[in-house]
């Protein structure tokens, strides 16, 4: 066990680089903001950032991913400040990974790899850890060659195959027929969880969507008056978690879901579809949003289109600015004659413009200091109970003002 908590906090001081191309697909500012990402990412994991290395560049070096001088300048610096982990933004190629290796006395990952490596860090129901484990098999699938370049005799050709090449095949029949079996017991686990939705009754079932640490765990608490686990860090919530609301005499089921995330890796969308099986099957969606982020229209797209490649873009869905209480714009000043920028927008002028824009509804909260959660919470009960009187005609008069009166009287 003291071997345990040394190791954990070993990782937790590791020092890293991360490193970004600026290219025709974004520019110096976005890529400054992805960094800042990349950086939130690797602390969530446990290393502490200490430098970034940008590069413009038309297309990434196909052999090293940036330049030869910055690879070059980069590996100096990792010897000379002994840091752990270099951290490249983009996904590598196996090519690139082996070529990068052997440049730096230090352990190399791309963004897909330090995803990876939180989501097995979070994981704790046996569903999610055989999503993990599953995502992270395809990762390594393609990149096995890397793991055997101490075998000297791997040149290829009539008589040139040695024993590292028999060893890399063995591996990659052993990790596909693992793959395999994982791939198998996700079904069992996919119908189990299935025939559990089933058994819920006759209740509307509402799911938290949004991108990763907007405050989607802390309004389930906030709602459900329960304990999911909530912190201000990136995929805080991995497992979902589904609880029973009430709101007035209206009981409904509210789950809390995965945080999304740009550029995530197609194998771990693959392998986590399963649990986003709450979002397809729910029937009215709040799209929570971190008004405060900068740049929170474009997290706003990416969810969007999370939502449509699960086929669960055309559900009714509201969105729910959420930290209002850690907003702030620059005022103007008055004789600056220049274009407003969304730097300048009050709260109050944003509100109107996504009012005026949004073809839903959109509700404007502070789960942290619960500012507007009654207004928030009225506008989620006659949504729900619109949506229970057309679904369950037959009992919605449970839900009729006038019967809650006579109740009350």
């Amino acid at each position: 066990m003291l071997e345990k908590n040394t190791n954990t906090l070993e990782k937790k001081v590791e020092k890293a680089v991360l490193i970004g191309v600026i290219n025709q697909q974004q520019d110096e500012k976005q890529v400054a903001e992805y960094l800042d990402e990349l950086a939130f990412l690797t602390e969530t994991a446990g290393a502490l950032p200490v430098k970034r290395f940008v590069q413009k560049l038309t297309t990434p070096n196909p052999k090293t991913f940036v330049g030869t001088g910055k690879i070059n300048e980069i590996a100096q610096f990792v010897e000379e400040q002994e840091i752990g982990l270099v951290i490249f933004d983009d996904e590598l190629t196996p090519t690139q990974l082996r070529n990068i290796e052997g440049l730096f006395k230090a352990r190399v990952l791309d963004r897909t790899n330090l995803i990876l490596d939180i989501f097995a860090q979070r994981a704790r129901t046996a569903h999610a850890k055989v999503q993990v484990e599953l995502a992270q098999y395809q990762y390594l699938l393609p990149r096995l060659t890397r793991m055997w370049t101490h075998l000297e005799r791997q040149r290829g050709g009539i008589g040139m195959r040695g024993p590292g090449e028999t060893e890399i095949e063995t591996d990659r029949r052993i990790i596909r027929d693992k793959i395999t079996r994982l791939k198998e017991q996700l079904a069992k686990i996919d119908k189990q969880m299935a025939t559990q939705r089933k058994n819920r009754g006759q209740m509307i079932r509402v799911a938290l969507v949004g991108y990763t640490n907007v405050g989607k765990s802390t309004i389930m608490n906030m709602l459900s008056k329960s304990d999911v686990f909530a912190e201000n860090k990136l995929f805080a919530t991995l497992d979902t978690t589904v609880r029973k609301v009430v709101i007035e005499n209206l009981p409904f089921l509210l789950s809390d879901t995965v945080g999304f995330i740009r550029k995530l890796p197609h194998d771990l969308v693959e392998s986590f579809k399963s649990t986003l099986d709450e979002v397809r099957e729910a029937d009215m969606l709040l799209h929570v949003v971190d008004i405060s982020h900068q740049n929170f229209e474009e997290q706003i797209d990416i969810v969007n289109q999370t939502l449509h490649e699960i086929d669960s873009s055309d559900k009714p869905t509201y969105i729910v600015f959420n930290k209002i209480d850690a907003f702030s714009f620059v005022k103007k000043d008055e004789d600056d004659l220049t274009p407003k920028t969304k730097e300048n927008y009050s709260l109050e002028e944003l509100k109107n413009s996504w009012m005026a824009k949004s073809n839903s509804q959109c509700m404007f909260i502070s789960a942290k200091y619960k500012t507007n959660v009654e207004e928030f919470k009225a506008t989620a009960y006659n949504n729900v109970r619109e949506m229970h009187a057309k679904r369950y005609p037959y009992n919605s008069f449970l839900y009729d003002d006038s019967f809650k009166n006579e109740i009350e009287d």
